[in-house]
């Protein structure tokens, strides 16, 4: 296999999720959206989704996206990532759909690989069956949380158990009507070494003292897993409810945060190159000044870049879904900050571009991309800023040369 080629079982699931998309998730779009406003509630579950989780189990594409076999198809990232990109052609049906949604996804991934087997037998396989949602509570509206370490919410030991003190905000999927069960990082040793001093801990949503406050909308969209504030006051949780022991919640959020990054870049590929299909659809059938607007000569420079922009970020995710599964996670950490900042941005310009060519339908839900837009724009955020993967790649290339005189 060359490095352009997945295997024959990625070929077979790529051509499966390909005739799944067709035949059922790109349909159940308008019925998706009907449902929604029949239902007058923006985390409304509505009953597509069922219909689809449904149709998607019984074509065996269901937990795609984990790797081990003894919970999934066991598929490697580079075998995943294309799959992912396909998803992102619909992202608010396809993943969880196919039950490959985040943060479910890396909340899953987490529990595997850290949870005991309580955890499991009451979280794990209910999320893997797709009965229940989770959410990842780490975000912070007080502090700067693009820096784990400044993170403020309290676990104090007392006895077996911890008390929880704080207030997150961006708990994404606190809103579902599924949601029962939160991954929660704060600090339970401040006089611990800088990255020693955060745990994790499984948390249920209906705990005593968890409030959920508001959803935050995004540029005024209400997503319907929402993005919630949540505040915690004397929340008492079980010492065993602390996931790889206490000072493990740094290295944990590293191990779940590089998968999550291959998803959410190949799912933002899939909205840019749905995004590029329907600028070239609209752009050949509209006219103006007696001209297609196809035959513009920016309007083509905009396809071609859009076209090469595509497939170099294409490559950049493929290598450094394929360095994570041969080199490991941590020794691909240049190239999946890379991907962190250049593949948002490339999709989003391609967005702005596809956008443009629709005039104001472009701007309106009568298509995707304006939600694709908020979507993409808040991905510039999500899993660290633009700046701090920026921050960790100049400082990789300057160690090169430290002690180096010009």
């Amino acid at each position: 296999m060359s490095f352009f080629e997945t295997t024959e079982r990625g070929k077979k699931y790529q051509e499966d999720l390909l005739d799944f998309m067709d035949a059922h998730v790109y349909p159940a779009e308008a019925v998706y959206t009907a449902q929604m406003q029949e239902s007058g509630n923006p985390h409304h579950h509505p009953q597509i989704l069922e219909d689809l989780k449904a149709e998607a189990k019984r074509r065996g594409l269901w937990n795609l996206f984990h790797p081990h076999p003894e919970w999934g198809p066991g598929l490697t990232n580079y075998e995943y990532a294309p799959l992912a990109e396909i998803m992102g052609r619909s992202p608010h049906l396809a993943p969880e759909s196919m039950n490959c949604a985040a943060p479910d996804t890396g909340n899953m991934e987490v529990l595997t690989l850290f949870g005991n087997d309580e955890h499991k037998e009451k979280y794990l396989k209910p999320l893997l069956d797709g009965e229940i949602r989770s959410a990842f509570a780490m975000t912070e509206p007080a502090v700067a949380s693009s820096d784990a370490t400044n993170i403020e919410m309290r676990m104090e030991r007392d006895g077996d158990e911890y008390v929880l003190n704080g207030r997150k905000w961006f708990t994404s999927n606190a809103m579902h009507a599924h949601c029962k069960v939160l991954i929660v990082m704060g600090k339970t040793d401040p006089t611990a070494a800088t990255h020693r001093q955060q745990s994790m801990m499984v948390v249920p949503l209906d705990a005593p003292g968890i409030t959920v406050v508001r959803n935050l909308p995004v540029f005024g969209y209400q997503d319907r897993e929402g993005h919630a504030e949540v505040v915690f006051e004397d929340v008492r949780v079980p010492a065993s409810d602390v996931l790889a022991g206490e000072g493990e919640g740094f290295a944990i959020s590293q191990a779940r945060l590089g998968p999550g990054r291959i998803h959410h870049c190949m799912r933002a590929i899939g909205m840019a190159e749905r995004s590029l299909e329907l600028l070239c659809k609209r752009a050949l059938t509209r006219e103006t000044f007696g001209q297609p607007i196809a035959e513009r000569s920016n309007i083509q420079d905009w396809i071609a870049e859009a076209r090469i922009e595509i497939e170099k970020s294409r490559l950049l995710t493929l290598k450094a879904a394929w360095m994570m599964d041969e080199v490991g996670n941590k020794a691909a950490r240049m190239e999946i900050a890379a991907i962190k900042v250049d593949v948002p941005n490339t999709a989003l310009k391609i967005v702005d571009r596809a956008i443009q060519v629709h005039g104001g339908g472009g701007v309106t839900d009568d298509f995707p991309l304006a939600s694709f837009y908020a979507h993409l724009r808040t991905l510039r955020l999500a899993d660290g800023p633009d700046e701090v993967h920026k921050r960790t790649l100049a400082r990789q290339e300057l160690r090169k040369y430290a002690g180096v005189t010009a």
